[in-house]
């Protein structure tokens, strides 16, 4: 009698104790004793930026090519276009850089305050006022010293042309909260503040919240916990794990808003005023050593993402297309990649398709062969979509319509 014969005439329940003792055992992954979490693998070799533009055929039909702006960046985050071409781009160290007519300003901007720069903590969103032609006015979350520590701050300020100046501290978060930030504008200008943190589920916390508040830092008297006992009033949305992406629909005026998850797990989600989008109850995502986040991946009274990514591709940065450069992308959604599955060296663009009701239909990667961490993806004045790589020697890239469309 062969062994596949025999091995279906043992009892079932014997079955798996046979294979085990058959089966060569599975690698014992290191893991980093202080974190508890799996040493990352060496990943995938990071090809030098390439020196000419780029032509790519894509899935929609939509050619494009992609150029370098600027090189020679440290982390870049985010970046914000000004008047006359000019665009400003921050670095996590600490730093605003100035792109004007496509060459990078070797001297940082002047007029930030003092920032706290410890390990993900210190410069990072940048966004125009939503009446910036009248005002002038950026904001920009950035982490101060705080005792030993670091604590997160919404600031505000003018770019003159040569330095930031009139700056001042629109929203400090509370002690210990030293996450990074994401901000965005909606339409009727009342800013909304992305906080990461591990208190996701706590009402008096601001740690895991999205917040939503008045240009001045005031909270508005029609958020949706303002008078209710052992909330904060400047919450807007709960049960994120971190905010690394804030955009608005153009049509409906919805926040949209991405968030990493652990190991797989990341999302999308439209935010609701006070509904909780579940993390860490629930999750799609595994925990860092292998283990389910939680049991269930949908439960009563938590908003379900209307996208999710797993294995994960560590997303950074979200824009809505709206330009008629690139006419097949029109109404698409674009979203950073850092990296993919947890293996470094796979960062990318992703273009995702939505029909008219706002449901998924597919996705597409882009820049796949670059390898870059993908930080930060906006649309510019111009109708061309702008991208950040975030590398310590970073860069900003272009994509324009190609030759064929």
């Amino acid at each position: 009698m062969n062994t596949a014969r025999q091995l279906t005439c043992l009892p079932a329940l014997l079955l798996p104790l046979l294979w085990a003792t058959q089966l060569p055992a599975q690698q014992k992954v290191p893991f980093n004793p202080d974190s508890g979490f799996p040493i990352a693998p060496q990943g995938l070799p990071i090809p030098p930026l390439p020196s000419s533009p780029v032509e790519y055929q894509t899935a929609e039909g939509q050619d494009i090519v992609v150029s370098v702006v600027a090189r020679g960046l440290t982390q870049p985050w985010s970046l914000a276009f000004l008047p006359g071409n000019d665009i400003l781009v921050t670095e996590r160290g600490g730093t605003l850089r100035l792109i004007r007519d496509g060459q990078l300003d070797p001297n940082p901007v002047p007029g930030l305050p003092e920032v706290r720069a410890v390990r993900l903590a210190g410069l990072h969103d940048i966004v125009r006022h939503p009446d910036f032609d009248t005002n002038g006015y950026l904001y920009f979350s950035y982490n101060k010293p705080d005792g030993d520590g670091a604590r997160l701050v919404v600031g505000r300020g003018r770019f003159d042309g040569k330095a930031l100046v009139d700056v001042s501290e629109v929203f400090v978060a509370a002690e210990g909260k030293s996450s990074a930030a994401r901000l965005s504008f909606d339409l009727d200008g009342l800013l909304y503040v992305g906080i990461g943190g591990a208190d996701s589920q706590d009402p008096m916390s601001q740690g895991g919240k999205v917040l939503r508040l008045r240009d001045d830092g005031s909270v508005p008297s029609d958020n949706p916990f303002v008078g209710r006992a052992g909330y904060l009033p400047e919450i807007f949305t709960l049960g994120h794990r971190n905010t690394l992406g804030l955009a608005v629909h153009p049509g409906t005026g919805e926040i949209w808003q991405n968030e990493n998850g652990p190991n797989g797990g990341d999302e999308i989600n439209v935010l609701r005023p006070g509904a909780n989008y579940g993390w860490p109850l629930i999750s799609l995502g595994r925990t860092y050593p292998g283990p389910r986040q939680s049991v269930e991946f949908s439960r009563e009274g938590f908003e379900n993402p209307i996208v999710y990514w797993t294995p994960s591709i560590a997303v950074s940065g979200m824009v809505f297309y709206t330009g008629d450069a690139l006419p097949k992308w029109k109404g698409d959604v674009f979203v950073g990649a850092l990296r993919t599955g947890e293996i470094p060296g796979t960062g990318h663009l992703e273009r995702i398709l939505f029909n008219e009701d706002m449901q998924e239909l597919r996705r597409e990667s882009l820049l796949v062969d670059w390898r870059q961490r993908i930080r930060d993806v906006r649309q510019g004045p111009d109708g061309l979509i702008y991208v950040l790589t975030g590398e310590d020697d970073g860069a900003l890239l272009r994509i324009a319509p190609g030759p064929g469309s």
